[in-house]
């Protein structure tokens, strides 16, 4: 007997093709992404062992296929738990539509803020997120989801400020977050004369490759962290130019671009 295709069922499967693909682009956003393959290499090597009939390998995969389940689910309980929140608040979709904002206006208005914050030495630390989410150091601070701007982030970094202590994070167009704590860098190679926001700088950039500007409240020298990397004394000017060649000759996912993009090498 033919099997009938009613349009029940190709709405079924297209509901489901939708939320398997926005989940795939939530997943990009963050951490989990890495995990989840190396939970698929682990069931491709299950479906090697099982088509090749390796016996010792299927005994071992059947034995602890529970304990990986358990483990999957509690490694992945803070992207879980965070999911389930944004569902709640009715905001799951929220972020994976590209941006519509203008890249010359927030990279002008970041570096505005950054030049006042030096000229009036105070210190400051700028996260700007790519492809690795941060949620984890967001949920560390404070969440703000403002629009971006210069007298935001200079108001934030005031003395005064309860905010002023921590980083802001900047996702798209928005401030997500302020007040947030990073992980210190443990490098022998950076100079040992440098205070906690460089060093939280380099830390965060090695376990993402998110980019953070840091502004010294000694000297007020401005700093840019990438890939593990400290580059120090940039001017105006040359943050500017690194944050327009960055998003136009490198392509990457910086506040004013939330599309995917391939990821820079190191330099």
């Amino acid at each position: 007997m033919p099997l009938e295709l009613r349009w029940l069922d190709l709405l079924d499967i297209a509901i489901v093709s939708i939320i398997v693909y926005y989940v795939i682009l939530w997943l990009q956003g963050t951490r989990a992404w890495a995990l989840l393959r190396g939970v698929l290499v682990i069931f491709f090597l299950y479906l090697v062992a099982h088509l090749a009939n390796l016996y010792t390998i299927n005994w071992l995969f059947e034995k602890f296929a529970a304990v990986l389940l358990i483990l999957v689910i509690i490694v992945f309980q803070p992207e879980l738990r965070r999911t389930l929140e944004r569902l709640g608040r009715g905001r799951l979709f929220r972020g994976l539509i590209p941006s519509s904002g203008s890249g010359s206006f927030f990279v002008r208005s970041l570096v505005r803020a950054i030049e006042q914050l030096s000229e009036n030495k105070i210190g400051a630390l700028i996260v700007l997120e790519r492809k690795t989410g941060l949620n984890e150091y967001l949920e560390s601070g404070i969440r703000m989801d403002a629009l971006l701007s210069a007298e935001l982030i200079y108001s934030i970094f005031q003395t005064k400020s309860p905010l002023h202590d921590g980083a802001v994070i900047i996702q798209g167009d928005r401030l997500l977050g302020a007040s947030c704590l990073l992980p210190l860098s443990e490098s022998r190679l950076l100079d040992k004369r440098l205070g906690t926001r460089h060093r939280a700088a380099v830390g965060l950039t090695e376990l993402s490759d998110a980019i953070v500007i840091v502004v010294s409240e000694t000297t007020g020298t401005i700093s840019l962290a990438e890939n593990g990397y400290l580059t120090r004394f940039l001017t105006k000017e040359m943050l500017e130019e690194k944050l327009f060649s960055l998003d136009r000759e490198q392509h990457l996912n910086l506040p004013w671009k939330k599309h995917k993009q391939p990821q820079a090498s190191k330099s």
